[in-house]
């Protein structure tokens, strides 16, 4: 498909486009378990298509939001529940000699295959775009280096934070390049860790290596969508630097900040509540905060709704039926 004209088409339309980032509905649907969803592509994919079938208002599919299989490629050790999105433990890396001898992994590694074999499915299977997600090149460096000696070293000894930054981009571009031959619309790229740095430090040890992909792959046909749920505002401009064709903020930021700070030719997606809201809140405070987020954003014509993070297992049903009933109706009024 014509991702850009897709992009266009959104902003051209006078409805809101709503796409949350959420697969975990759907493995809840088919009475699976989070832990055979991240392990099985098969099943990954009948997650997404699951949820697709019960709530097809989205105007697009997104995957898991899984930060910890490109750091399992490189050798991190993992923690495996039954029902949580598997966490990095321990630290792989800890000097520049370290990094220096880190392979580069290739793509038949550990759960990449599971990941890229999911994404081709749900992009044979379903008949709207299909969004591949991978983790930011600096989360995935913090994640092999830990993020609280990644946070010092970016200042001790930032030769060493930046030869990991290269591998870890090396391999993402490879892994993005590998998702974009399945067919997908584009890529969520995640960069949480980024919104924990200032903007002029989110620019050098972010937004440059993620720039790197965005030059690489972004075309008419794959588009770069940066996630960053940990900006209050404060690295929108690091965000905008990589030329992304969409950003996707969390419930940290004012959306009407966000949407002011990005390009009018770009998506701008966002920002309620996955937790709090969608996991916790009763379903008519989930329509109402929908509805107000909409209400506030309608000069904006590139603005998607959205989560502000992939939403957790064990969201009420009733809360998702909330969501869209709030965008159905507010779109009927337009």
């Amino acid at each position: 498909m014509n991702t850009t004209d897709w992009i266009s088409s959104i902003i051209a339309s006078n409805r809101v486009s709503a796409i949350p980032i959420m697969t975990h509905p759907g493995i809840e649907i088919l009475g699976y378990r989070v832990l055979d969803a991240v392990k099985d592509g098969q099943i990954h994919f009948e997650a997404i298509n699951a949820l697709n079938e019960r709530f097809p208002q989205s105007a697009a599919c997104t995957v898991i939001m899984d930060l910890s299989v490109e750091a399992e490629a490189f050798g991190a050790q993992l923690h495996f529940a039954d029902n949580e999105v598997p966490s990095v433990t321990g630290r792989l890396v800890s000097t520049y000699d370290q990094v220096c001898a880190l392979p580069v992994p290739s793509l038949d590694v550990a759960r990449i295959p599971e990941y890229i074999k999911a994404n081709r499915l749900a992009v044979n299977h379903i008949r709207k775009p299909v969004f591949a997600g991978c983790i930011g090149p600096y989360s995935l460096a913090g994640r092999l280096f830990d993020m609280t000696e990644i946070m010092m070293a970016i200042y001790t000894e930032p030769d060493t934070v930046m030869a990991l930054l290269e591998k870890c981009t090396a391999f993402l571009l490879s892994y993005c390049q590998a998702l974009k031959e399945s067919g997908v619309a584009g890529v969520i790229i995640a960069e949480p860790a980024a919104g924990l740095l200032p903007n002029e430090d989110c620019l050098r040890y972010s937004s440059v290596y993620v720039r790197k992909i965005v030059e690489a792959l972004q075309d008419d046909t794959f588009a770069v969508i940066l996630h960053n749920c940990g900006n209050s505002g404060h690295c929108t401009e690091a965000m905008v630097a990589t030329g992304a064709k969409g950003y996707h903020f969390g419930n940290k930021i004012d959306m009407l900040d966000a949407l002011r700070d990005c390009p009018a030719d770009s998506l701008v997606m966002g920002n309620l509540d996955p937790v709090e809201l969608f996991k916790n809140a009763d379903s008519d405070v989930v329509e109402d905060a929908t509805r107000t987020l909409l209400e506030r954003t309608s000069n904006f014509p590139n603005f998607v709704v959205s989560t502000g993070c992939d939403t957790p297992p064990e969201i009420p049903m009733t809360n998702i039926e909330a969501f869209y009933r709030a965008v159905e109706d507010f779109n009927s009024r337009r």
